[in-house]
Order: C-alpha cells, then structure tokens, then sequence
C-alpha cells in the first residue's frame, strides 16, 4: 500500500476511534491523540517518498519502518479495545484491577511508538534524504528507463499481426472525411497493448505521409513530461535544419520555443505525434492550454481548418477526452487467441517459415504460454523473443514452469512488469490500495462492483475527507471508473445506464498487484490443494486469500497461524462441490481485530455464537453459502457496516443493536417475523426486508436510506400506510418492489418522493393510471410480471426526465403499444419484454428524439423507426422459434450498420443479433440509413 495512504488511513481510523470508542479509550485518549497528530505530521512528506523509494533502496526500507510503525500502533489499540470490551464484562473487583493493567501496558506501547516515529524521521538526514519531498528531478534509473523505452517511428516493427482494423480505424480519423478542424486523435490502452505500435503502422502509411507530406513529426513524451524536451524533438523534424536555427532554438526559453513551433506550423496541414502522455496536466502544459478557457485548443498547435491531427498515445482516457472532447478515444484491445499464436510463432520460431515445420512438443508448451499471455502484446514479443535464444524442450519448459518470473525480468528494464509498473507509480496515493485489493480475487475472477465498494468501505480506503458530500460508495464509483480509465481494470459487464457491474483483472496486472503486496505484508494468497505449511503467512500479514477445495484443512492448520493481526479473510470455493465449513469458530479465536470475513460461495452449516467477539468487523459476506440461520451474538457486532446474506430462513431481531449498519442486504428470508431496523440511523441500502417488516417500522428514522428493495406477500399491506412510510424516505433514490407471485403491488403514491430516480416493480398491479403517482424525477423505471391490461404509455410517455425504460415479460398482456409525438421527450433506451405473440408498436413523429437504444424481440413489429434521429443500437432477442424466419433477411442490405451476426448458429437458444449504426454520417446518410432499418423491422 501506499505509504503516504496508509498513514492517511491511519489517521482517519484514530480520529474515528477516538469518537466511537470514547468509553474504552478513555484513559488512553490523550497518547492516541498525540500519536494522530504525529502521523498527520509525517503525511507532508510521504507521497513523494512513495514515488522516491521505487528507484530508492534507503528510501524503501525507511518507508517500510514507517508502515511497520503505523501497522503496529494499529494492532496495539484495536487489540486494547478488544480486551477492554472483555474486561467490562468481569465483575467489579476484578475489572477495576485489569483496567489499570491494561490502560498502563497500552500507554507504554503506544510511547514507544511514538519514540520510534521520531527516530524513523530523525534518521532522514543520516540516510540522505532530508529534503525528499523536494526530490522531483530525475533520477538516473528513471532516466534510463525513459531512454529505454524512448520510441521512434523509425524502429522498425518486424512482426505485427492483429491490427489491420484499428489501422484502418485509425487512417480514417486520420485523413478521410470532410472535417478540416484541428483533432486530437487518441489512442488508449493499458501498457504494452500495442498503442505505440500501431502509431508507427499508420505513420509509416503511404497515403498518411502524402497527406501529409512536408509536416510530419513524432514525439516522445513519457511520465516526465518536459515540454522543451518535445517541442525541441517536433521543431528538428518540420524545420529545415540550419547551423543558425539551432543555435537561436538551443538559446529559446521553453515559452519562446512554444511560440516559435505555433509559427511554423500556422500555415501548414500537420500531423504530429504525442507518444507516451501521462496526464491531462501534460497535455495542457504542451499544448499551453489556459486553464481559465477549457474550450481553448491552446497556443502550440494551430487550427488552420486545413485538416491538421494530432495523435497520441496514452494509457488514460481521461487524457483522450480532455485533449479532444469531440472525437471519440479509439481504444486497443487484447489480441484474439489466433493473433496472439501468430505474433509468438513470428518471434519464436525464426528459422521455420513453414507451420508444418514447428516442433510439435514446442508448439505444445507455446500454446500454453501464450494463453498465459491473456492477448497482451508485450508479454507476447518478450516471451518470443527470450525463447528464440534457445530451442531446446528442457530451456522452454523452464519457462513454461516459471512463466511470471521470466515476463518479470525479462529485458531488465523494458520487461513486462517494469512497463505495467509505471501505471502502478503514476496512481495517486488514494487509488493505490484499492488496486493493491484486487490482488486477493483468484485469477480470472469475475467481480461483483457493489462488492468490491463495500471492500474497499470497510478496509478503509475510502475516506470521508475525499468523499465530501457525495456518499462513500459513489466516492469508491468514481476510484473504480479511474482505475478503469487508467487502464488497470477491465469491464465485463455494464448496467443500461452504462454503470460498471462486473470487471475483472488481467492476469499480468494482477500479478504486478501481487508482487506489490507481497512487497508491503499487504496480503497473503493461498491456492490449496498446495501443501499447508505451519504458518501460512508472516505475522505482519493484514490480508487473506484463500482458494481451495478442503476448508477443513486451512481450518486446523490456522489454529496454529502466526497471523493473528490479520484485517481481512476471503475464501473462494470456484465452482466446487465440496469445501464446506462445519466449524468456524477458529476464525473468531485466532483472527481477534478481524474487519472483513467474506464466505460468499462456500457451504457453510452453522455460524458460531463466537463470531459476536469480532467486535472490529465490519463486512460480514454470507451470500450463496447455504446458511439458514444466523446467531443473536451477530447483534454484537457493534462496528459491522455491511451485512450481505440472502435466502436465510429468519434474521434474528437484533439487528437494531447494529448503530454502524450501513448495507443490510437480507434477501430472499423463508420468515416472515418482525424485524425491527428503525434504530439504524446510518443505514444507507435496505435489500429484502419484507412488505410486513418494514410497515412495523418508523421510516422517518431511516434518514440516510439511499436504496431500498422490498419482496414478499403485500396482501395485507394498506396501500396508503405504505405510501406514506415511503414518502418519509426524503432522501430515497432507488426502490424496488417485488410482490410474490400470489400477492399484487398496494397502490402508491410517490409524487412526493423528489429524489426518487430509479424505480423496479414486478408483481401484479391494477390499472398504471389509477394506482401509481411517479415521482417528477424518475429517470429509470422497469415493470415486470405487472399483467396490465391498458397500453401503459400514454401514461409512461408524459414522464418529463425518463431516460430508460425497461418493460420486461409479462409487464404488458396486450397487443399493441402507441407512442404519441412529444411522448418520451428525453428517453434514451428502451427495451421491450420477450413475445412468442407479435407486438406492434407505433411510433409517431416527434416522438422519443433522443432515443439511441432499443431492445426488443424479433416478433415485435416497429412502425416510424425512420423517425428517430439519434437511434444508433438496435439489439434483436432472437428465440429457438424466430430463428429460422430470420435467415432469410440476414440477406437484406443495410449498408449503413454494422451487424454482429456471429452468434448464429442451430443451438436451441435464445441469441442476441446487435446492429450499430455506423459513425460519421452525414445527415442524409443517417436519414437514409433509418429509412432501411424501419423496412428490415417492419418486414
């Protein structure tokens, strides 16, 4: 972790501490305070040590003490709490004695912290690095790294497989279309995908160098963006070099030489290549952009309306989009599974031209380091380039054996993990260690989002301080989406509203996050069924991971760990039928300042009584585990923040003892019995309380309830008690409403509801216009199961801000829908329920102008799709029954879309056929494009 955040961590816990624990801290509270304060007072200089101690030994093992200190005074104050709740519950005599024995013992330790706090920083002179925080320049490592990787369109690329589409993409931004503004063309990725790569293809392009001509200029920017450096490099490649040119620019100031560039290239179509931007600071720096006009293109590069462009290369979108808000970032992918065998046999095999002619055994053990690879380019090239040196079975199946040490140090400082590295040093201290968490989830693990928010809650990296007025959770949205932009975390799966639901990690990223945890105690990982040592990992460990078959062994082994101050313990069960935990009661005993216990997925018979002792949890997973009951001891739990379990048979009513709840996820409860949360002040997400449960409740209470989920029989539910329990929930931004099959939805009034956006009802409902008043405010809304019997959207179609709407099966027994003009004036998507009957809809002129997505079923027939403007995405739900009506118009001709038909096969399944209106139309074309989609959906 990040020193400089480990401390900022540290910090907000003591100060938390100090007002949550007041009773127990109380004869303690001045030294906390003062070892607060020291730490807050070493936070000024530690970000740039952070950077400094990766090219810095002494500075590494300086900044090591420093997260051992603060590791440590941790450990001694939680640890104090611990024994201090035990102690309250002695009898008077004996309390009053332990008290002062424990209050005497923790006030030493925490002194002697201090003392060593004070020695750590003292020791700054003596090791040379008094003045770290002003240690920006270059060091000489850094400076052979960027050397190193310094490119030129020059180097010639011998085997480049995979990117003739993205050359293509890329030539047409370039120098086709009718637009003659300056752009910024971008290309992003995640380190060693091939961006600098592709740049040289296209630059080395024929009709790019005739496009342009006498202007063209490639430069090398890097992490240490120095923009005399670059406009020295542009200025030698579009001037003609003269003795007294050279001695004038070498005598210009970086301002003089910016002017001077902007000159030379007034009057001509250039292109100019930016390779290796780090930040949008650095785009604004070159291209003197001023920071009080974000419109203005700045004052280096020139809009002649000639059809100039400016490419760069960048590992961050954010810098894309900034650089040019107007042109969409073209973003490089992993290469497919046959491109990545293509670019390895290129480099490998370089004496055998013919395929037949590979050696079988070493076809064999390629093919499986090459999927190792995961479709990253960089690892591909090192990893032919180390085996071409050797042809020998034995040198290639060591490393095939040690694949990840080899992509480590291969090439020093142009390895695989050097290049990925400095996307882990470019992070800000804040998103550091919640990269660092993603290390614990297993190889090609695919992660739940909202769960990795409240990971990333309860571990602490999420502080108050960055979060300000929005909500911790959105604050973790925001690290996540530029974790993502960065290019170190990959999306699987997007919301309709285009939020991240699932990502994942590459895997040489992931390893690059292991290595760098392993680096700081951060974590330990365990892959059982691999030999149990005595102690699994070092005592210092805060994290662990464990992905096995047989829990039971971890189980007995751990009762002789040496980790008892570990913080965090997952357990992963990947898809196997065994592993299930009959006693957990090992966990409470040898994990005592335990915070996060997640046994999603793992069978699990009983929670023991014993587990209300971890009184410092705070993220207790359940989900998916078999569970049916869980302990009264569970109201113990004084710091839990997330409870998330689902299908237990009953929740014990002591829940209400939780003050710090604030994600309570209960779904799916087999018993309907009281259950009382109205003393939960903090709790911002309420997910499966029962109709029943909540009416018993005093809603008004609930005043940071965010997003509630109600489930079960509403039958006795009065529809205006319900309304009003909802219209107390002034702050309420998400419902869900989910009746059982044999119950309908109580009526509902929710016009008072003001911030109310997102709204999901499944169940049976009356009449939509006589039972439901929408909240002004409604962007998201999806009915299911509702069995209406009216047409819904003169109703649905007045809603002033929907964005989506989802009607899903069974939300419509009809068989027709009529859009009037105005209707939907800011919809963008809609999707419509699966029909094995044919629907009609009718589209009137003027309405949904904004629509840009629709879903729907091949059955359903569209009229006045033509009048659609802004439609780009037609996604068709092809079922078992359609599929062979549909062959025949797979051959009608609508050249203006792209259609991934890829998927069609004689599978007896539903499938999905997407068609996407193709960019950078004219509108004519898009008009005419419409006019064809409207025949093909009408046929």
């Amino acid at each position: 972790m990040a020193t400089e955040a480990l401390v900022s961590f540290a910090v907000e816990r003591l100060g938390d501490k100090l007002i949550q624990e007041a009773t127990f801290l109380k004869g303690v509270r001045e030294q906390v305070e003062k070892l607060r304060k020291d730490l807050k007072a070493m936070q000024c200089f530690l970000e740039e040590a952070d950077k400094k101690q990766e090219e810095d030994v002494r500075v590494r093992n300086w900044v090591s003490e420093i997260r051992e200190a603060v590791y440590d005074g941790e450990d001694i104050i939680d640890m104090f709490i611990l024994n201090a709740e035990a102690v309250r519950r002695n009898c008077f005599l004996k309390r009053v004695f332990k008290k002062l024995m424990n209050l005497y013992a923790v006030g030493k330790k925490i002194e002697a912290i201090q003392l060593r706090l004070r020695d750590i920083s003292n020791r700054r002179e003596d090791l040379g690095i008094k003045n770290i925080e002003e240690g920006r320049s270059r060091s000489a490592q850094n400076q052979m790294l960027q050397d190193l990787r310094r490119s030129s369109p020059h180097a010639e690329e011998h085997v480049v497989v995979g990117l003739e589409k993205e050359a293509d993409e890329l030539v047409e931004q370039l120098i086709r279309g009718g637009d003659q503004r300056r752009r910024v063309i971008s290309l992003v990725g995640m380190g060693g995908i091939g961006k600098t790569t592709l740049a040289k293809k296209v630059y080395a392009y024929t009709e790019v160098s005739q496009r342009f001509p006498d202007c063209r200029a490639w430069a090398y920017v890097s992490q240490d963006c120095r923009p005399r450096d670059v406009y020295m490099q542009i200025i030698k490649q579009v001037c003609t070099s003269t003795k007294e040119l050279v001695e004038m620019v070498e005598k210009m100031q970086e301002h003089g030489l910016g002017d001077f560039l902007h000159e030379r290239l007034k009057q001509k179509r250039y292109l100019i290549v930016l390779d290796d931007i780090w930040s949008c600071a650095d785009w604004d720096c070159l291209a003197k952009v001023s920071s009080n006009d974000p419109d203005c293109l700045g004052n280096v590069f020139p809009d002649g309306g000639n059809g100039s462009r400016l490419l760069l290369t960048t590992r961050h979108k954010d810098v894309a989009v900034h650089a040019d808000a107007r042109s969409i970032p073209q973003e490089m992918q992993i290469l497919s599974e046959q491109d990545s065998w293509d670019l390895f046999r290129g480099k490998a095999f370089l004496d055998h031209v013919d395929a037949d002619g590979y050696p079988p055994d070493l076809v064999q053990l390629g093919r499986e380091m090459v999927d190792k690879c995961n479709g990253l380019p960089l690892a591909i090239v090192v990893l032919g380039g180390l085996l071409s040196r050797n042809m020998s079975h034995t040198e290639w199946r060591k490393v095939h054996d040690n694949i990840n040490a080899y992509l480590a140090k291969e090439g020093s400082q142009t390895g695989v993990m050097t290049v990925l590295n400095l996307s882990y040093i470019d992070l800000p201290s804040y998103l550091k260690p919640c990269f660092l968490r993603l290390s614990l989830f297993p190889k090609d693990y695919v992660i739940s989002t909202r769960k990795l928010f409240l990971l990333w809650i309860a571990e602490g990296f999420v502080l108050s301080e960055q979060a300000g007025q929005q909500s911790m959770k959105d604050t973790a949205e925001v690290n996540l989406n530029e974790l993502i932009n960065r290019n170190l975390i990959q999306v699987v799966r997007m919301s309709v509203n285009a939020r991240v639901m699932e990502c994942r990690v590459h895997d040489l990223v992931r390893e690059l996050a292991i290595r760098k945890a392993k680096e700081q105690n951060f974590f330990g990982i365990n892959d059982i069924p691999y030999p149990l040592s005595p102690s699994i990992g070092s005592s210092k460990c805060r994290r662990q991971s464990i992905i096995y078959d047989d829990i039971e062994r971890y189980a007995s082994v751990e009762r002789s760990s040496s980790t008892p101050y570990l913080r965090s313990l997952m357990f992963f069960n990947l898809g196997h039928e065994t592993g299930r935990i009959s006693q957990l009661d090992f966990v409470a005993k040898c994990f005592k300042v335990l915070r996060v216990l997640d046994l999603e997925g793992v069978g699990v018979e009983s929670l023991p009584c014993i587990i209300g002792k971890l009184i410092h949890l705070r993220y207790l997973g359940l989900r998916h585990t078999g569970l049916k009951l869980l302990p009264p001891s569970i109201g113990n739990l004084r710091n839990l923040q997330t409870l998330d379990a689902n299908n237990l048979k009953q929740v014990p009513n002591v829940i209400w003892k939780i003050q710090n709840m604030r994600y309570l996820y209960i779904e799916g409860q087999e018993d309907d019995i009281p259950l009382q949360i109205d003393t939960l002040e903090n709790l911002q997400v309420l997910s499966g309380i029962t109709f029943n449960q909540w009416i018993q409740n005093n809603s008004s209470r609930l005043t940071c309830l965010r997003k509630l989920k109600l489930e079960g029989r509403c039958e006795l539910v009065e529809g205006v008690e319900f309304s009003k329990s909802i219209a107390k929930l002034s702050g309420l931004k998400s419902l869900y409403i989910k009746a059982s099959d044999e119950s309908s939805i109580p009526s509902l009034a929710m016009d008072s509801c003001l911030y109310l956006s997102k709204l999901d009802i499944k169940g049976h409902m009356q009449k939509l216009s006589e039972t439901f008043q929408f909240p002004s405010n409604l962007s998201q809304l999806t009915l299911e199961a509702c069995r209406l019997d009216c047409d819904p959207m003169p109703i649905l179609e007045k809603l002033p801000k929907l964005l989506t709407l989802r009607l899903r099966a069974e939300s419509y027994l009809g068989m027709e829908m009529h859009v009037s003009t105005n209707g939907f004036p800011q919809l963008k998507v809609l999707q419509l329920f699966e029909s094995s009957e044919m629907i009609k809809l009718n589209i009137e002129k003027g309405a949904m102008p904004w629509l840009m997505q629709l879903q729907c079923s091949l059955s359903t027939r569209i009229f006045g799709i033509d009048k659609l403007p802004n439609l780009v995405e037609v996604k068709l739900i092809i079922s078992m029954f359609s599929l062979f009506s549909l062959r025949p118009l797979m051959n009608f001709q609508i050249h203006a879309w792209h259609w991934d038909n890829s998927w069609i096969t004689n599978r007896n399944v539903a499938q999905q056929l997407w068609i996407r209106r193709k960019k950078g139309l004219t509108s004519k074309c898009s008009t005419e494009a419409l006019e064809q989609l409207a025949l093909f959906l009408e046929c």
